[in-house]
């Protein structure tokens, strides 16, 4: 599976998105069960996008990233593209319809 950057505050975020040209942030909580069973698979679809940097953050450590970038409901699933959010999936993530959402970012990317 694909190496995931572990992010622990706004600023780390921010510098994540700035830094890499197309970035992925999996943002869960310690103790959401849909948290913990989505992981693994997104983890795995992304191993076919190897330009696609990984990060997690945990909104327990950084509470103040909801507020930053407007989270009401975990897990959020962001991709950016030259630093603007191009994909938000929250809660409930249909699998196949986010990877056909990456895969036309990602080509038209790279």
């Amino acid at each position: 599976m694909k190496e995931m950057k572990n992010l622990h505050s706004i600023e780390e975020v921010d510098n994540f998105i700035e830094v890499n040209r197309l970035s992925f942030i999996y943002i869960s909580r310690t103790n959401c069960s849909v948290c913990h069973a989505l992981l693994p698979k997104v983890k795995e679809m992304m191993t076919q996008y190897p330009e696609i940097r990984l990060a997690h953050v945990n909104v327990d450590d950084v509470e103040e990233i909801a507020g930053h970038l407007s989270i009401f409901t975990v897990p959020v699933l962001l991709l950016n593209a030259e630093g603007k959010e191009m994909i938000r999936e929250a809660r409930f993530v249909q699998m196949d319809q986010l990877n056909d959402k990456i895969s036309r970012i990602y080509e038209f990317n790279t």
